[in-house]
């Protein structure tokens, strides 16, 4: 996998650079960019709800989860890339009668295609690999709301499901926002 990854990304990245050097400027006032593009960004992740077997857990009631996503996006063209994000969680319980107490309580691991579409909309069907034990999918559907020559700002909103760690599968829903640097 990650030889064909190499790969690819040499092979686009040599293409590109052909391209370039032919000297042909697309008829459009604005230059095409070039592929391939590496970008990181920053944001954070907050949980609505998780729902695990008979169980629905709001965010906020007994304990306030947020996460710290960062990554690299490898863009290969205007509507394909890839994304390698961490995520570290911190936990914020409030419990009765005793002081409120916080804790890391979990590293995310989870990479995935981009499906890039027009007017700022990503698609991210990520996998998710928990420190925690737990594993699965997580589909995202990302907006781009404002663009600047430094900076893109980013709204998604997902769907964690999770597997393993002898518990039953849960699914939650997410708001993430961030930027992009460009």
């Amino acid at each position: 996998m990650r030889k064909t990854l190499f790969f690819v990304c040499l092979s686009m990245g040599l293409l590109a650079r052909i391209y370039a050097q032919s000297g042909f400027q697309p008829s459009s006032a604005t230059p095409s960019p070039t592929y391939p593009q590496t970008k990181s960004y920053l944001s954070f992740i907050i949980p609505w709800v998780t729902f695990q077997g008979k169980t629905v857990t709001p965010e906020f009631k007994t304990a306030t989860t947020i996460g710290f996503p960062f990554g690299i996006l490898v863009l290969y063209s205007a509507t394909f890339g890839f994304s390698f994000e961490i995520t570290p969680s911190i936990m914020y319980e409030h419990q009765t009668g005793k002081s409120p107490a916080s804790k890391t309580s979990n590293v995310l691991f989870d990479p995935g295609p981009m499906f890039r579409f027009k007017h700022g909309w990503t698609f991210i069907p990520r996998v998710a690999f928990e420190t925690g034990g737990r594993y699965g999918v997580t589909p995202v559907l990302n907006k781009i709301v404002a663009r600047t020559k430094a900076i893109n700002y980013f709204v998604a909103v997902s769907a964690p499901m999770r597997a393993g760690n002898s518990e039953p599968t849960s699914i939650g829903a997410n708001l993430q926002i961030g930027f992009i640097f460009n």
